[in-house]
């Protein structure tokens, strides 16, 4: 009888170190699905040292709006016709393709040609710095004018475990990591937080920079804030692979069960 006990608690003893194990295992697991959960709960914390914002720069191949403003509307008319151009890959999650962005293209020296401004300089230049200049040239030939400038074809790409991968043209310049994942719906629960891959063209190279969500230091990274045709990319987890493993082990054995049945009724035919 002593021997029963002893063994009964024994296994009682396994059985709770091993509910233990799983609750601490799906502890971690949540741990990592969480944002920033280097941030004590119910607390408050005032990031000091955030990335600061650094305007864009117009590259080459980029498409500008630019529109000429008037006291009389129609005075400008020929300075603001602009060409369709197309943005390959431009696109949104119910419009994926190429579109065509009504504005003007960098050509490969950094130029724009407008109507009756002639070429205009502009690689290299901020938005506001691109308007400053046409804003100089445009008052040789109009009084008062009032210059607007911005990208029409800034972009990022967002791929892999998020709910809408595709290429998203931005309304603004000022697109944060956070905007372009929220953009996409957010990384599915198979989504590595912590190994995300920021792809960036500089000067003709590719720079590729991990970025890790889980920890609060990414908004003191220059890289927080995005530039024109960023890529993201999110990785899947080890998750993912498990679950493609069971759905696949669950179609053979169903197959399994199917080709013994076929045997058993050929069987019995015969």
């Amino acid at each position: 009888m002593e021997k029963i006990f002893i063994y009964l608690f024994q296994k009682k003893r396994r059985t709770l170190a091993w509910l233990v194990c799983l609750l601490l295992t799906q502890a971690c697991s949540v741990k990592k699905i969480v944002y920033f959960n280097d941030l004590p709960v119910d607390s408050t914390r005032l990031i000091r040292e955030a990335s600061s914002f650094h305007e864009p720069t117009i590259q080459r191949d980029d498409i500008l709006s630019v529109t000429i403003q008037t006291i009389d509307p129609t005075s400008a008319a020929v300075a603001n016709q602009s060409l369709p151009v197309q943005a390959v890959g431009a696109s949104s999650a119910s419009n994926v393709g190429n579109q065509l962005v009504s504005g003007y293209l960098v050509d490969k020296d950094g130029f724009i040609h407008m109507a009756l401004l002639g070429k205009i300089p502009v690689k290299g230049l901020t938005t506001y710095q691109a308007r400053e200049l046409i804003t100089e040239l445009a008052e040789t030939y109009y009084k008062d004018p009032t210059v607007l400038v911005r990208f029409a074809n800034f972009k990022v790409t967002v791929l892999g475990e998020v709910t809408r991968p595709a290429t998203y043209s931005m309304p603004n310049e000022k697109v944060s990591v956070l905007d372009a994942l929220g953009l996409a719906g957010d990384l599915t629960i198979y989504g590595r937080r912590e190994n995300v891959l920021l792809v960036r063209d500089q000067d003709g190279k590719k720079e590729l920079v991990r970025l890790d969500l889980n920890d609060s230091k990414l908004f003191q990274s220059p890289y927080f804030y995005l530039k024109q045709n960023d890529v993201i990319y999110v990785e899947p987890g080890k998750a993912k692979a498990s679950a493609n493993n069971a759905a696949r082990t669950q179609t053979f054995a169903l197959l399994g069960s199917f080709v013994s049945l076929l045997v058993v009724v050929f069987t019995r035919v015969r």
